[in-house]
Formats: structure tokens, sequence, C-alpha cells
């Protein structure tokens, strides 16, 4: 694998902030659902994907971080209801 390739695997551009903070140091400490939100609202509007705008790739990923708000919020209420 060429240093190009492996920065895209292992670092890409848009889970990285200006700062230096990369996402994966973030969501390492919290639960699946959590960390994928984050990593979702993260990358918004950073990520570009072939035959998807900029703008519907921002929505595509924020319904994602959505999806994953909800489902621990699901988890939460089942373990209440238990």
């Amino acid at each position: 694998m060429t240093k190009e390739q492996t920065e895209r695997v292992n670092h890409p551009s848009y889970y990285q902030d200006p700062s230096g903070v990369e996402c994966i140091t973030v969501t390492r400490h919290r639960d699946f659902n959590i960390g994928n939100a984050i990593k979702y609202l993260w990358r918004a509007g950073l990520k570009v994907e072939e035959g998807l705008s900029n703008k519907e790739k921002q929505i595509e990923d924020l319904q994602k971080a959505i999806f994953y708000i909800n489902d621990e919020i699901k988890l939460l209420k089942d373990k209440i209801n238990d």
C-alpha cells in the first residue's frame, strides 16, 4: 500500500479536525451508538461521495447520526422498562 492509500485508510481528512484532533480519539471513549453519531456529525459536510452533491451527502450523514441517536434512546428506554 502506498503512503497516500495508508493515509486515506488510517487518517481520512474528513475525520481530522484543523486542530489536529482526530474523530477516533474522541469516539474511542464512547459506546457504539454515541461514537457513530459523533462520527457522522464530525464528517457532515466534509466527506465527498460520487453520485451525491455535497449537500445530499451532508444530509445523509446527518440522517445517519440521527439513526444512531434514536437507536441509543430506544436501548435506554428498553433498559428502563426491563
